[in-house]
């Protein structure tokens, strides 16, 4: 009986020290897999809707990203492609179907429009290409997409409401209402902005402003979306008057006309604000006020003067530098830089066979002048754990 009873006891521990060489061997082994992967070149396809301001800045940081996995012997390379405009759909289908066809390691998408982008992601599902989006929070149904990286849109109107709500009387760091002291690097993002704001009465406040608004491609995702957010804010407000929406596709050249036509049918003394929903129109209706001698500089203005404020979406570089000058009052982050950086990072991860998070969220918060250079020319950005994704870890994953 004890002679079986130590058998038994062998055997075990015979089984359990076989069981623990077989996880070590599996654990070398993804080691070693994940050596070789990285030993090779990562090709990722990226995709913006266009190559202008915003989605340069985040292609260039797709690109950092790739020089910073570099230093730690991971060879990436960063393919970029966009449509030739901001509507030209079709364009940007044919490119995921490009990176398809390629073979790359991992396609980045930032949709153009989201309905129309569904076939191509399903033809990169079937190939077992993983897919991230950037810009859109919201899951697209029917399609796989292993991680987003963005905001939520709604959301990101509804902070550009608050600050022009501020501007034009309300309690914030804006305008001439009652001002909030606030620590340096401090996030103006939604959640603080709801909080200022949870205890004012939109009927007895003393806000004033007749607004033009600037929206994206009309009834497209991400303008509804910004759009909707705006309105859920200002809307209460019976001091805020919204005197007219005109489309500019994203294009400044087309914001510029935009802010033309609203300064022709709102003399001076009738139009105190314009907000446009992203950065190149933002600029191009500073462009347009500026021509016409009617550019409000920040803290420079009055109700009923002749002077226009403008307010604006995305914080670019240049968008950094009008807002710094005061040419423009407020922008709303969404966080380009962020897009590429963690960009880059997800899609490497997912290359050497780790995880990623399947949202996460930049939070879009409020620039200004005061803030400006928080943002550019050097945004402050997370360093990246090269050495565990190398081995095939997910430093991020949750």
């Amino acid at each position: 009986m004890y002679r079986k009873a130590k058998l038994l006891t062998a055997g075990i521990l015979i089984v359990l020290l076989l069981g623990c060489f077989m996880l070590l061997q599996i654990h070398e082994g993804r080691t070693l897999a994940s050596e070789r992967r990285a030993a090779e070149e990562i090709i990722i396809g990226w995709t913006p809707p266009d190559i202008t301001g915003v989605f340069k800045t985040a292609t260039d940081y797709f690109e950092k990203s790739a020089a910073d996995a570099a230093t730690k012997g991971i060879e990436v390379e960063v393919i970029s492609q966009s449509p030739a405009t901001h509507v030209a759909f079709a364009d940007q289908v044919a490119i995921i179907e490009d990176y398809v066809q390629r073979k790359v390691a991992v396609i980045a998408i930032s949709p153009i429009e989201v309905e129309v982008i569904k076939p191509a992601i399903k033809k990169a599902n079937e190939e077992g290409i993983p897919v991230i989006i950037v810009n859109l929070l919201e899951p697209i149904p029917g399609v796989e997409v292993a991680s987003y990286i963005g905001f939520d849109n709604t959301d990101a109107g509804r902070i550009s409401a608050y600050s022009l709500l501020d501007y034009f009387g309300g309690p914030g760091v804006l305008g001439k209402g009652r001002k909030v002291n606030i620590d340096q690097g401090t996030y103006l993002d939604l959640a603080w902005w709801e909080d200022l704001y949870s205890d004012v009465n939109p009927r007895t406040a003393d806000i004033e402003a007749r607004v033009a608004i600037i929206e994206g491609i009309a009834g497209g995702f991400f303008s509804t979306a910004r759009l909707n957010g705006f309105h859920e804010v200002v809307d209460p407000y019976p001091g805020i008057e919204i005197v007219g929406t005109l489309p500019a596709d994203w294009n400044r050249e087309k914001g510029i006309k935009a802010a033309e036509d609203f300064l022709t049918a709102n003399p001076p003394g009738t139009l105190d604000a314009i907000w446009a929903a992203s950065n190149e129109m933002g600029l191009g209706a500073m462009l347009a006020c500026q021509s016409a001698g009617r550019l409000e500089i920040a803290g420079q203005g009055d109700i009923g003067d002749p002077l226009v404020a403008i307010f604006t979406n995305d914080v670019t570089p240049e968008s950094a530098d009008r807002v710094a000058e005061g040419k423009m009052i407020a922008e709303t982050h969404h966080g380009f830089p962020e897009w590429g950086w963690y960009g880059t990072e997800f899609a490497v991860t997912l290359a050497m066979g780790g995880d990623v998070p399947y949202i996460f969220d930049i939070r879009p918060r409020t620039m200004y002048k005061d803030n400006a250079r928080l943002f550019y020319p050097n945004p402050a950005l997370e360093p990246i754990d090269w050495d565990t994704i190398k081995a095939g870890g997910s430093p991020r994953a949750k």
